[in-house]
């Protein structure tokens, strides 16, 4: 282990998503298998005694990659030096609460992380935020950081994509992999928008039926998370770390030009207001996301995609509000 190892932050770290997350960090899923990482386990001070558990747990795997471990409740402490977080701690909406509540209650949580990232983290860092409404917790945080270039702050819908994959390869009875060009468009909410209109199988255009895919396949990828609570009990936390794992590591070892979907800050592509952290299709490729450029778009489309552009310009409001 002759690299240096990455320091890798972890929110919310005593919870169920990061339970799953960081043994995948620590066997090398994110940075490979021969970059040893450092991982430091940030919690609320009620948290910490839990988030000390982990950290035992993780020593007891005896992970080769597994550099060294830090638990704090101090987010200047964990994010100083840090080149990946996962800001997977949120507040989720109470009973009676409404968005605004839950997104005033959220801000104050990821003004404090943003700040803290601006001021000590790596010039090379990556921001991915798990915790919902990922969107503008994510916009939230890259407003607070403004010494950090904003394309460093994403939002996780790469869940949303691999359940879209997942649902769309059991549709047509071929394996996942075989499976090419879907994205999902925009908010991690239940407007958002899973397209299928460029995917490919085995190199051929998708066909399915019309109205599978508006009445069925698009609602139930919106959905789903609900879904498995109502089926479970829990939420899916196993599944979010997966896909928490996927995105940051196809953001740091690239896409080999294959599609997948990131939320980021837009640059005024499609037409999505400038700042607004929307899922657009993607590629990695050195260690950044392009975004897939120039798609020709039906007024189906399009529609959905304003639907999403209104929706989160609505939530941007509220969280201007609190600067």
């Amino acid at each position: 282990m002759s690299q240096t190892p990455a320091n890798v932050v972890v929110t919310g770290a005593a919870g169920n998503i990061a339970y799953s997350l960081l043994w995948r960090v620590a066997a090398g899923d994110v940075f490979g298998p021969d970059r040893p990482v450092n991982l430091t386990l940030l919690e609320i001070p009620e948290a910490v005694r839990a988030a000390e558990g982990t950290a035992m747990e993780l020593n007891d795997s005896a992970l080769p990659l597994l550099n060294k471990i830090t638990v704090t409740d101090d987010a200047n402490k964990a994010f100083d030096g840090a080149q990946a977080a996962f800001l997977v701690g949120a507040k989720p909406r109470g009973k009676g609460e409404s968005r605004a509540d839950m997104l005033a209650a959220n801000g104050k949580i990821f003004i404090g992380q943003g700040q803290a990232i601006n001021n000590g983290a790596a010039d090379d860092v990556r921001v991915l935020v798990v915790g919902n409404p990922a969107n503008t917790n994510a916009y939230i945080a890259n407003k607070a950081a403004p010494d950090v270039p904003a394309d460093r702050f994403n939002a996780l819908m790469r869940l949303d994509h691999n359940r879209a994959l997942s649902m769309l390869s059991q549709q047509l009875g071929v394996s996942s992999t075989a499976i090419e060009r879907l994205t999902v468009w925009g908010n991690h909410s239940d407007t958002q928008f899973p397209d299928i209109t460029y995917a490919t199988v085995d190199g051929n255009p998708v066909e399915v039926d019309r109205t599978w895919y508006t009445d069925e396949f698009i609602p139930r990828v919106a959905k789903r998370g609900a879904e498995i609570i109502e089926v479970r009990g829990k939420s899916s936390a196993a599944s979010a770390a997966s896909a928490s794992v996927d995105h940051m590591r196809d953001w740091v070892q690239g896409t080999a030009g294959k599609w997948t979907t990131a939320a980021l800050p837009s640059t005024g592509q499609y037409g999505v207001d400038e700042g607004l952290v929307f899922g657009f299709p993607v590629t990695g490729e050195n260690g950044a996301w392009e975004v897939v450029d120039k798609l020709e778009l039906s007024d189906d489309q399009r529609a959905r995609i304003d639907a999403n552009i209104t929706a989160l310009k609505d939530e941007a409001a509220i969280a201007d509000k609190l600067f």
